[in-house]
C-alpha cells in the first residue's frame, strides 16, 4: 500500500477537508497515474452530499482525472511511464455482458464499478476513492491516452461532460444537414454545444435566461432563445436532434412537439420527478424519448481524438483544492462558466 494527499467528505453532507488515503500495490494489470488536474462534476456533489443514495465515508469524489503515468504492471503493454493519461466515470465491469464485449462497459449488465463511491466486486472488493487526489492506481484497460493537443487542465471535464454527450451525438448522427437543440448550457451543455457544431450540425440552444447568449455564439449556435416564459413554438416540428442536460422538471411535451419526423429527444439530466408526456407526442411523428448515461472507454478515446482533431474544449476555472467546497456552492448556484478544476498540486 501506498498513501497519497486527497479531498474528501468525513460524513454525508459535511464538507470536504484535507485526508491521507491509501492505494493498493500494483497488479499485474494496474497503472499508477500521478494527477495534475480533477474535475468538479456536478455529480460529484449529489453524491457526497448523501443525494444518490447512502455510500461509506470518508469518501473521495472526482471522476474527471488527468495525470501521468508513474509505474505500470508487469503484464502492461499499452502504458508507459511519462503518458499522459485520463480516468473518468468507471474502473472497472465485468467483461464478459454483450455490452462490456460491445465496448460499453458504462451499460454492463453486472454493473460498472465507478471511480469512487463503490466495492469493486470483480476483485477484491475494494471501494474505490476518486481523483481529488494526488494519485490513483487503475486497471490499464480503464485508462484513455489524452492527446497532445488538448491542454491537461481542459482535457479533465471531457472524461465525463465530454463523452456523456459526444456519445448520443455520434449515436443519433448530429451531422451536416442535421438541426441540433441544447436544452441548457451549464458544465454539460457548453461542451454538447461545441461538439455538435465541430460535428457540423446546426445548433440551437435553449436556456432559461439570455444571459449566456453571446457565449453561444461564441461557442457556433446559430442563436439561444430564453425559456422562462416557455418554449418558443416557432420551431415546432423542426429539429432532428434535442439534447437536454439539465435536471430540472420540464414539460417534455413542449420540446417534443419541436421534433420533426423520427426526432429525437435524448435525457442526460437526472430530474427529482418522474418525466410525463403524452402517447400521441410519438405516435403522430415517429419520435423517440431515449436516455444516456456515459460512454464506453473506447468511445472515450474517440472522443478525445476528436476534440483534440477539432480544437474543442472545457470552459473551465482553475482552482485550488482549498477552494473546492466554494467550488460546490457556486456549482449549485450555477455560478461558474463553465467547469472547475482543481490543480491536484494545491493539496
Amino acid at each position: 500500500m501506498t498513501t497519497t494527499r486527497a479531498w474528501g467528505a468525513p460524513a454525508a453532507g459535511a464538507p470536504l477537508e484535507p485526508l491521507t488515503i491509501t492505494r493498493r500495490d500494483l497488479r499485474d494489470d494496474d497503472v499508477r497515474i500521478a494527477i495534475e488536474y480533477a474535475g468538479v462534476c456536478h455529480s460529484d456533489i449529489h453524491t457526497v452530499r448523501g443525494e444518490f443514495g447512502p455510500r461509506e465515508y470518508p469518501l473521495v469524489p472526482g471522476h474527471e482525472i488527468v495525470g501521468s503515468v508513474t509505474e505500470v504492471g508487469s503484464e502492461v503493454t499499452t502504458w508507459q511511464v511519462g503518458d499522459r493519461v485520463g480516468v473518468g466515470c468507471f474502473i472497472n465491469s465485468c467483461g464478459t455482458c454483450d455490452e462490456c464485449v460491445e465496448g460499453e462497459e458504462s451499460y454492463c449488465s453486472r454493473g460498472p464499478i465507478f471511480t469512487y463511491g463503490g466495492r469493486d466486486r470483480y476483485t477484491d472488493d475494494e471501494y474505490s476513492q476518486g481523483g481529488y487526489s494526488q494519485e490513483i492506481v487503475v486497471r490499464d484497460a480503464f485508462v484513455v491516452r489524452i492527446p497532445d493537443a488538448l491542454p491537461m487542465d481542459k482535457a479533465a471535464p471531457l472524461l465525463c461532460a465530454g463523452i456523456t454527450t459526444y456519445s448520443p451525438l455520434k449515436l443519433w448522427e448530429a451531422g451536416p444537414g442535421k438541426r441540433v437543440a441544447i436544452v441548457g448550457m451549464g458544465g454539460l451543455g457548453h461542451v454538447a454545444v461545441k461538439i455538435a457544431v465541430a460535428m457540423g450540425a446546426e445548433v440551437t440552444v435553449f436556456s432559461h435566461s439570455e444571459k449566456k447568449r453571446e457565449d453561444a455564439l461564441a461557442f457556433g449556435a446559430q442563436d439561444l432563445y430564453p425559456t422562462r416564459e416557455g418554449v418558443p413554438r416557432d420551431f415546432a416540428n423542426y429539429f432532428d436532434l434535442i439534447i437536454n442536460t439539465v435536471s430540472v422538471d420540464l414539460d417534455i411535451d413542449d420540446y417534443m412537439r419541436l421534433l420533426r419526423y423520427k426526432g429525437v429527444f435524448v435525457q442526460l439530466g437526472l430530474p427529482p420527478a418522474p418525466m410525463e408526456t403524452q402517447a400521441r407526442m410519438y405516435t403522430s411523428k415517429r419520435r423517440v424519448l431515449t436516455g444516456s448515461l456515459v460512454g464506453g472507454i473506447r468511445e472515450t478515446q474517440e472522443m478525445l481524438d476528436f476534440c483534440a482533431e477539432h480544437n474543442v474544449t472545457p470552459e473551465i476555472e482553475l482552482i485550488d483544492a482549498f477552494r473546492v467546497n466554494e467550488s460546490y456552492d457556486r456549482t449549485v448556484n450555477s455560478d461558474v462558466r463553465y467547469r472547475f478544476v482543481i490543480d491536484t498540486a494545491t493539496m
